[in-house]
């Protein structure tokens, strides 16, 4: 998700800083991104300049103060757990500008949780975006309990100059509107694959040509991990209590497997 947002950002023509703390992944990120430029360049989505001009843009490094400390706008893009991206933060704080934004691409955590970590909540926000990040449009930008308008504005104009749609989630509801949605359809899908009702092919099948979706809630799992799916729901039941957002036993145990989709070649279907 990282190396998607800063490509996107790169191509609207921001300065990036790509920070991780293994040089060897920051080597991988900028290699996705040399890719996706150049499959870009040969669909003739970008011309070969531009894709030369985003990549120059990007600067790596595995100290996080050298990147953040004269950022305008940071975004988060780290593992879906709550302590850890308020660790961070806690250091973001430390290290960045009094007025720069600090943003979390979480897809269910609480905005409100992370900026608590910091002594400028009033400077946080939501920004979700979706995978692949160069080719999804959407992005939901979340307002914690004490996020500016200024704040908000700020982030809803980063996230258009990447070429994407925001939607405001005015609370900060566990699952936000994207999750909270797909979280509950995957649920009841898992469910009737796991109870015998449907294969996971069917399934899919009566939500792409009943509901006119684009593809099935077990293929969307598929693509973006049935190990993320069975986080989602951890982190929204885990605020809410609420049941129908239970993570079933199968999607655990495949999660527990490495069963994850396409990243690992096998989830709800074979990607060998």
């Amino acid at each position: 998700m990282g190396s998607g947002i800063a490509q996107c950002a790169a191509l609207a023509e921001y300065d990036v800083a790509l920070h991780d703390v293994r040089g060897e992944q920051l080597g991988q990120a900028l290699h996705s991104v040399e890719e996706s430029l150049e499959r870009l360049t040969r669909k003739e989505k970008i011309s070969a300049g531009q894709a030369a001009a985003a990549l120059a843009r990007i600067t790596t490094t595995t100290t996080l103060e050298k990147a953040a400390a004269d950022a305008d706008f940071v975004v988060e893009a780290v593992v879906e757990d709550l302590g850890i991206k308020q660790v961070l933060f806690r250091q973001l704080d430390g290290m960045c500008r009094p007025d720069t934004v600090l943003a979390s691409n979480t897809s269910a955590l609480p905005i409100t949780g992370i900026a608590s970590a910091t002594t400028r909540p009033d400077r946080v926000v939501g920004t979700h975006f979706f995978s692949p990040v160069p080719m999804m449009r959407l992005c939901e930008v979340v307002r914690g309990v004490k996020t500016t308008d200024g704040t908000l504005k700020k982030a809803q104009a980063f996230a258009a100059d990447l070429g994407k749609t925001c939607v405001v989630v005015n609370r900060d509801l566990a699952g936000f509107v994207t999750t909270r949605l797909i979280v509950a359809l995957s649920v009841e899908a898992v469910k009737l694959v796991e109870n015998g009702v449907a294969t996971a092919e069917d399934v899919d099948t009566a939500c792409r040509l009943g509901f006119g979706h684009a593809m099935g809630p077990l293929e969307t799992m598929d693509l973006t991990g049935v190990d993320v799916f069975v986080n989602a729901a951890r982190n929204i039941y885990t605020d809410t209590a609420d049941p129908k957002f239970y993570p079933p036993e199968l999607s655990v145990r495949m999660a527990g497997a490495g069963d994850h989709g396409r990243k690992t070649g096998k989830g709800w279907y074979d990607h060998g």
